[in-house]
């Protein structure tokens, strides 16, 4: 009699109602959403910088999907220890953003307006990215704006910093993003 493995546990935090990708097949994680906006519907409803609902040592991977941007730099630390804190022990953390240094090159070329990528407020240009998302920002939804913004290096530092171990950050050019992994 063989017993099936239970699925591990992703928390994914992040934009919009983006399924998870390929990295957490269905077969293998079992997905909860956290957000702090109730109306896309998140299994919890929590900031990224305190996440009481979700307990400590309770989720196999954190996928934070292009959110810490939009914290103030004072709170990019809170952040990343709760996605410590609620991190078992073998757990790891996949983290995307946008390259600031790539966005400062479009910006250097003069590409201010060009889109970069799509986002559940709409279309996102370097000058949005360094300014906030002007379409949400308009319509008063400031938790949109992005408030931060990180190198590799820097992202790296941050990483080491809150506590985390072999840490590594690549750049995707073409989609003008940091990936970073790192383990518990």
């Amino acid at each position: 009699m063989s017993q099936t493995a239970s699925p591990r546990v992703v928390l994914h935090v992040g934009c919009g109602r983006k399924p998870l990708d390929s990295r957490f097949p269905a077969s293998q994680w079992r997905e909860i959403r956290l957000d702090i906006n109730p109306a896309v519907k998140p299994d919890v409803v929590a900031s990224i910088t305190d996440m009481k609902p979700v307990a400590t040592s309770s989720v196999d991977a954190v996928w934070s999907s292009h959110n810490v941007e939009h914290l103030f730099a004072h709170e990019v630390p809170l952040a990343l220890g709760e996605f410590l804190r609620v991190l078992k022990p073998d757990g790891f953390l996949l983290i995307t953003m946008p390259d600031l240094q790539e966005i400062a090159r479009h910006v250097a070329d003069g590409k201010l307006e060009e889109t970069l990528y799509e986002s559940p407020a709409g279309p996102v240009s370097p000058i949005d990215i360094l300014y906030g998302h002007r379409p949400s920002i308009a319509r008063g939804d400031v938790y949109m704006a992005h408030k931060t913004g990180f190198t590799a290096a820097t992202l790296l530092q941050k990483l080491g910093d809150a506590g985390f171990r072999d840490a590594e950050v690549q750049v995707d050019r073409p989609s003008f993003s940091l990936w970073a992994k790192a383990f518990k």
